[in-house]
């Protein structure tokens, strides 16, 4: 069993850029090579901007590398909370916000001729209690109404039409959600990034930001220093002492997967026949779907620990038992990848983008960010080119988590009260 991410071990690097020379200037420094910040690298590359990625590690090595690979509609809080929130015209044109995220993937992948099989085979949510299912059609007819958008409701007695298990109380389907490599996929926008003129440094970990006037800040890392015009912040569940405003506004959630040998085409089309993208609606979630070469990925926030070697195996053998729960015909299927990684989740699990400091940021997908890290890079480099761009996250206020200020000591007290809410009926 490979405890490395399936999505990086079966795509092509788009190149090594662990000794790329770190440039003394840019336009724009954008820091995190994954799926926001190679996004935006890429538009602002195309407008003329000077720009250069830095990392720590490697191209997609943190929360792009390490999802479901899963681009699906709908707010990571759901219509009806939104609208009871925010009010029914914004909650709608926050639920269009999601759906055109998955259009500008889809754009990225036609317009940079990205390989990373990108298929619109629908999202499949999963009714963990019978209030869940009631919840879904309340869903069903909100959208309708106020949106004009169409889902369909799958009761428990129609459930093997869509899943091959009898765990689940019913469903909904979201024909536009779509799956997609992501390991291919931010390969891939790196490698268009760089064709459109961007550069990124891999293995440059970003140590400090010295605003020097208005937005020009040095940005020092362990292989030089850069002075930028203007800096985006694009390191998710990964924001750490850096930004030290951003880090106490961001929760970092384990999320853990394992992916299992290459199934039997009969057995792959018992377990999911439409081959959609399923996640159930428990707050400890499980999600999976069928990777490219018939595997099944299997995810959840198995335990609330961060990620190490140690942790993953951990959360491996709780995963493996949840799928023989649902699928018990996979006993005896060998394990082939399991992996953790971490969700960057906000105290209202929205989307914030805009600046602190003179420093730009966006975060906090809140387990969307396949298609909200490609959407929302693309977005604030249009606002760094002086171009119009998304606003409708921009009013939301943004509070820090209480107490935290560094490692987030109180999750294993969060995955208690998880727990306790997903089994009280």
């Amino acid at each position: 069993m490979k405890l490395t991410p399936y999505w990086l071990d079966t795509a092509t690097p788009s190149g090594d850029y662990r000794r790329t020379p770190v440039p003394e200037s840019a336009d724009v420094v954008v820091v995190g090579a994954g799926l926001t910040g190679l996004s935006a690298a890429l538009e602002l590359a195309k407008h003329g901007a000077k720009v250069v990625v830095i990392d720590e590690h490697t191209v997609g090595w943190g929360a792009s590398g390490r999802n479901g690979g899963m681009a699906t509609t709908g707010l990571a809080i759901g219509f009806g909370t939104a609208i009871k929130r925010y009010g029914e015209d914004r909650a709608v044109a926050m639920f269009r916000e999601y759906n055109r995220a998955i259009d500008t993937v889809e754009g990225l992948v036609t317009d940079n001729d990205i390989d990373c099989d990108f298929e619109r085979s629908g999202k499949l949510s999963l009714a963990f209690k019978p209030a869940h299912l009631q919840g879904m059609y309340a869903t069903q007819k909100s959208l309708a109404k106020l949106a004009d958008y169409h889902v369909s409701v799958v009761p428990k007695s129609q459930i093997h039409d869509e899943i091959g298990t009898d765990f689940y109380h019913g469903a909904m389907v979201d024909p536009l959600g779509a799956g997609v490599h992501v390991g291919k996929f931010v390969h891939g926008l790196a490698k268009a990034a760089v064709a459109a003129g961007a550069v990124i440094c891999e293995d440059a970990k970003a140590m400090k930001l010295s605003r020097i006037s208005g937005e020009v800040h040095d940005v020092q890392t362990t292989r030089g220093v850069i002075r930028a015009s203007k800096v985006l912040v694009a390191t998710s569940g990964y924001t750490g002492s850096l930004t030290p405003w951003l880090q106490r506004r961001v929760v970092p959630v384990g999320s853990f997967i394992i992916v299992t040998e290459p199934l039997a085409q009969d057995v792959v089309d018992r377990i999911l026949p439409h081959r959609r993208q399923a996640a159930d609606a428990k707050l400890l979630t499980y999600y999976f779907r069928i990777t490219p070469d018939n595997r099944l990925l299997f995810g959840g926030r198995a335990r609330f620990a961060l990620s190490n070697p140690e942790s993953d195996l951990k959360s491996a053998e709780i995963l493996q038992r949840a799928m023989l729960t649902l699928f018990p015909y996979l006993a005896g299927t060998r394990i082939d990848y399991t992996w953790g990684g971490l969700v960057d989740i906000s105290m209202d699990q929205m989307v914030h983008a805009g600046t602190h400091d003179g420093v730009f940021y966006s975060i906090c997908y809140s387990g969307h960010g396949v298609q909200m890290a490609s959407h929302m890079g693309k977005q604030m480099a249009l606002r760094l080119a002086g171009r119009p761009s998304t606003e409708v996250w921009q009013s939301l206020k943004f509070p820090p988590v209480p107490g935290h200020f560094g490692p987030p000591w109180f999750l294993p007290f969060i995955g208690l009260g998880a727990k306790v809410v997903d089994f009280v009926k």
